[in-house]
């Protein structure tokens, strides 16, 4: 029943956001309207893409049309990646136990930290005179 109609899912990473629907189909992913290997162009933010379809062995089983948003090309990797991983466990709960134990139901919380006043940057501090 569940996997004739449309899956939405939302996953973030740093300050990108990535907004997932999956329904049933041959396994075509599509980014912005691109294709997915176009879009992420290298093997390692493809492997990351795939990783929850590749660890639940349903990689040919869903079309996915993704909306990614801000940040840059690792952040949006990260949030599909934890958007299709919410999206599979919306299809059958009984994944949940896979998916949790290689983490790809966790949210990565690091995110940059503010710029504070008196100083360059962050952590780094104007150049300091004894005399």
């Amino acid at each position: 029943m569940a996997s004739t109609q449309e899956i939405v899912a939302t996953g973030r990473r740093k300050t990108s956001v990535a907004r997932v629907r999956m329904t049933a189909g041959s396994g075509k992913i599509d980014i912005n309207g691109r294709s997915f290997e176009e879009y992420f162009p290298t093997a390692p933010l493809q492997n990351t893409v795939l990783q929850p379809l590749q660890t639940v062995k349903l990689a040919n089983a869903y079309d996915i049309s993704i909306n990614a948003t801000g940040g840059g090309a690792t952040g949006q990797a990260g949030a599909v990646r934890l958007a299709i991983s919410r999206a599979l466990l919306q299809v059958d709960i009984n994944l949940r136990a896979t998916l949790k134990a290689d983490g790809l139901l966790r949210r990565d919380p690091r995110m940059k930290e503010r710029k504070k006043s008196g100083q360059p940057g962050a952590r780094k501090r104007f150049q300091f005179s004894k005399r």
